[in-house]
């Protein structure tokens, strides 16, 4: 997304997007591009009735999602994985979690904006509310096009605000069938309005003096813009939820097999599409012979696959041959530039976008690229000590996730005060982060707005009033 609004023409013909199959080519969903200014002006209107409605129907309402959402579970799920062609068992796993977000909200909508009275001078009182802010644009991810996008609308919604959401345009398909659970289940078309399109519209949204707030997850670079286009609006709600370049830390442990499965879990879940995926394997020089060892033996068994096949694979494509193209010249470039290669990124036809896992020592590189390969790349660096393992871990400008695998309960405790990151693990994948819990990073990877459960934190905001049933107050001093 451009850091400027004039990519976007309201006057030039809608354009074509285009949604295709990763793992077969095939065009799976084609639509226009919407109107933006239409879109915002309709969500303009409709706020206000929405708002005024009492929790307790927007609550209602949002519960006959969850059910609308279980009961077209298995065609989302198909859609899922044909559109980002991951494995179905993954995208089932991802309906439930848009089913479970919404009791989630619920219960941290009363948490965490909850209405307070305290008693105030002269007998009044001192109310805390909270209010929506207005119209936010959710701008969705392609890697969790379901789930992600839902996390920011639901408490949205819930919070009293009208939605636009724009999904990506790599996944405009699921985009729309999520929107449609929303309507059918009572939630106004202009309040959850769908509007597909491309980066000029998702540009052209940002921009737009209508929206109150944009709430986005994606990559750093497009975070940035949207940090930067916006810099001289602070009327303007800004939640960015961006990328990693992770680290999971492995030391002492008796139990090598466990912490290669949670490794490999970590780096090539959703063949390395996720934010919080692991890049970096920091190891004891000590453990390195046998870490690598397993965790490459285990890679290696690792099925990729289509989404439908039997049987089921770990990991499907990733979403399209320009990220193949584009993680294939950065495995090079590290190979070129001092990497060793344990597990070679291999891309057996390049017609299509499945790579194999990749593992590539860097330890030996001078200077190692601080960016965040969104794909099944582990890079592999080993340490000498403890303190070097949490100086490497911190060697990021990023800080979403990290993750100590072994090591003492004290080494843990070092580990957490010591790294730079919004989720802190140990013992645990960095991937898959609890839903009742916050979701989010500091540095290159948020701007202090966690989503998950602290949604309900930027969806609304508190006002502070000092009230009295009536008129009380005299001039004490000043006076002739």
């Amino acid at each position: 997304m451009a850091a400027t609004a004039s990519a976007y023409d309201s006057n030039r013909p809608a354009p074509d997007i285009v949604s295709y199959e990763p793992a077969t080519g095939v065009e799976i969903w084609r639509g226009k591009a919407c109107d933006v200014d239409e879109v915002v002006s309709r969500a303009r209107r409709a706020w206000p009735t929405w708002a005024a409605q009492p929790l307790a129907t927007r609550i209602e309402l949002l519960r006959r999602f969850a059910n609308e959402v279980r009961k077209d579970a298995d065609k989302l799920s198909a859609t899922i994985a044909r559109e980002v062609g991951k494995p179905m068992w993954e995208a089932r796993a991802e309906v439930e979690s848009v089913v479970a977000k919404v009791e989630l909200s619920i219960r941290a909508y009363a948490e965490r904006t909850s209405q307070r009275k305290l008693d105030s001078a002269l007998q009044g009182a001192m109310a805390v509310r909270h209010k929506p802010h207005g119209v936010l644009v959710v701008l969705g991810p392609f890697n969790l096009p379901a789930h992600l996008p839902n996390a920011h609308i639901v408490p949205a919604l819930l919070a009293g605000n009208a939605v636009i959401f724009k999904p990506s345009e790599k996944a405009p398909a699921t985009g729309e069938m999520l929107a449609r659970c929303f309507h059918r289940a009572g939630i106004s078309a202009a309040v959850m309005q769908f509007a597909p399109g491309g980066p000029p519209e998702g540009q052209a949204f940002v921009a737009h003096d209508g929206i109150d707030g944009v709430l986005f997850t994606g990559s750093a670079s497009t975070g940035i813009s949207i940090n930067r286009r916006l810099a001289a609006r602070p009327d303007k709600l800004v939640a960015l939820e961006m990328g990693g370049n992770n680290p999971i830390v492995l030391w002492d442990t008796p139990k090598m097999t466990d912490a290669a499965a949670l490794i490999v879990q970590s780096a090539f879940a959703s063949a390395g599409q996720r934010c919080t995926a692991a890049r970096r394997l920091i190891v004891k020089s000590a453990l390195y012979d046998e870490a690598v060892s397993q965790v490459k033996a285990l890679a290696d068994r690792l099925i990729v696959g289509a989404p439908f096949d039997e049987p089921a694979p770990f990991m499907g494509p990733v979403i399209d041959g320009t990220a193949a193209d584009g993680l294939t010249e950065s495995f090079l470039y590290l190979l070129s530039n001092g990497g060793r290669a344990i597990k070679h990124l291999v891309r057996k036809d390049d017609s299509l976008p499945f790579l194999s896992p990749a593992i590539i020592d860097t330890t030996a590189m001078a200077d190692r690229p601080d960016v965040e390969l969104f794909g099944p790349i582990l890079q592999v660096i080993r340490v000498d000590d403890f303190d070097e393992a949490i100086a490497e871990a911190n060697n990021t400008r990023f800080g979403l996730a990290a993750s100590l695998v072994g090591g003492s309960p004290q080494d843990y405790n070092r580990f957490w005060a010591n790294t730079r990151a919004g989720i802190v693990n140990w013992n645990r994948a960095t991937t898959g982060p609890s839903h009742a819990a916050p979701m989010g990073g500091i540095g290159l990877s948020g701007n202090h707005h966690p989503s998950g459960y602290y949604a309900a934190d930027y969806c609304a905001y508190p006002v502070a009033s000092g009230e009295l049933e009536q008129p009380r107050a005299a001039i004490g001093v000043g006076l002739r």
